[in-house]
């Protein structure tokens, strides 16, 4: 990585759908260059996509709800399980394992509390080696970034 590829970087994570011409532009670079440095960053895996940043109460998903999850076993293996687990589940936006009182911090987005509800009885609480949870309901989201 070099002064190049960071600009690069910055560009796309605010401007995904910038032109080749544009960000060559914005860079320092000619167009080839700059294609082929965008290239090798997503084969080499520090560009992990590109994807359409929606905006969830448009979408009718803006409850968000943190969890905390307590593990029953935190040995490895069930680590493991959990964590494949919980991949699985397309509410949890995000999971956190945490260095606390408590194992994992979950971010789970849902229509409402009642949607919520439901997801945490059959799924989150069904999830391999769960002992309990606790739920944090946020009111209002006064910072959010999509990576």
């Amino acid at each position: 990585m070099d002064d190049f590829d960071r600009k690069i970087l910055a560009v796309l994570r605010k401007d995904g759908r910038i032109t080749f011409t544009d960000l060559a532009e914005q860079v320092g670079l000619s167009k080839t260059p700059c294609q082929q440095r965008v290239k090798r960053l997503v084969q080499s895996g520090v560009i992990m996509g590109f994807r359409a940043i929606v905006d969830p109460a448009k979408v009718g998903l803006d409850h968000v709800a943190f969890t905390e999850v307590k593990l029953s076993d935190t040995r490895e293996t069930a680590l493991k399980e959990f964590n494949a687990a919980v991949r699985q589940i397309p509410e949890v936006e995000e999971c956190h394992m945490i260095a606390s009182s408590f194992d994992y911090l979950l971010k789970v987005r849902t229509a409402d509390i009642r949607r919520y509800r439901i997801i945490l009885g059959e799924k989150i609480s069904s999830l391999p080696h769960v002992a309990n949870t606790s739920t944090f309901v946020a009111m209002e989201t006064i910072r959010e970034t999509a990576r």
